[in-house]
C-alpha cells in the first residue's frame, strides 16, 4: 500500500516541474528578447499612424501593409511584409460610464507598470503561451481606453520584442 501512495504523489509532483519548468522557458524567452541587440530603430524607416476619431499615433515600419480598418475607425492593423503571423494594432475604445453600467464584475485592476515616451502612464502585459507571444499597452484617459498590440508566434516573439516595445514607447495620445 504504501508503494501506491507513493507512485500516486509522484503526478502532481511531475505536473508542477512541467509547469514551473515551461514557465521558465518562457520567461527566459522575454528575457532574452529584452537584451537582443538585433534591433536598431534609426535602421528602420518609419511612418506614423494617426488615428482622426480617437486622436491617438504610434509609429510602424513604412514597409509594413495595413489591414482594413473598421468602418467605425476605431483603430488599425500592420502586418510585416517578411512574416504575415506578426502584427501590430492600435485601437481605442469609449467607455460606459460607472453610473450606466448595472450589475457590473468587479474588475482586477492592475497598477502602471509603463510609461510612454510622451510621460503617459500604462499597464503593459507580456504572454507567451505555446503558439503566441504578444505585447499589449493599455492606457486610459477619462471615459476612453487606448490599446497598442504587437503579436507574433511565440517562437518568433524574441524577434520582435524590441520592436513591439519601441513602438510601445512611441505610441501617443491627445493630451487631456
Amino acid at each position: 500500500m504504501a508503494t501506491a501512495n507513493k507512485i500516486c504523489s509522484l503526478g502532481p509532483r511531475i505536473y508542477r516541474f512541467a509547469a514551473s519548468v515551461s514557465g521558465v522557458i518562457a520567461l527566459l524567452i522575454i528575457l532574452w528578447g529584452c537584451t537582443a541587440n538585433n534591433f536598431n530603430a534609426g535602421a528602420i524607416t518609419w511612418k506614423t499612424y494617426s488615428n482622426s476619431r480617437y486622436g491617438f499615433e504610434f509609429p510602424y515600419p513604412s514597409n509594413w501593409t495595413s489591414l482594413a480598418a473598421p468602418e467605425n475607425d476605431d483603430g488599425i492593423g500592420f502586418i510585416s511584409p517578411q512574416n504575415n503571423t506578426v502584427e501590430i494594432r492600435g485601437w481605442a475604445s469609449q467607455q460606459l460610464p460607472n453610473s450606466i453600467v448595472t450589475e457590473q464584475e468587479p474588475v482586477k485592476k492592475l497598477k502602471p507598470n509603463f510609461q510612454t515616451a510622451q510621460g503617459i502612464s500604462g499597464v503593459m502585459l507580456v504572454e507567451v503561451n505555446q503558439e503566441v507571444g504578444s505585447m499589449t499597452l493599455t492606457l486610459t484617459q477619462g471615459q476612453v481606453k487606448y490599446y497598442w498590440q504587437g503579436r507574433s508566434k511565440s517562437q518568433d516573439f524574441q524577434d520582435y520584442y524590441r520592436l513591439f516595445y519601441y513602438i510601445a514607447q512611441q505610441y501617443r495620445i491627445p493630451k487631456s
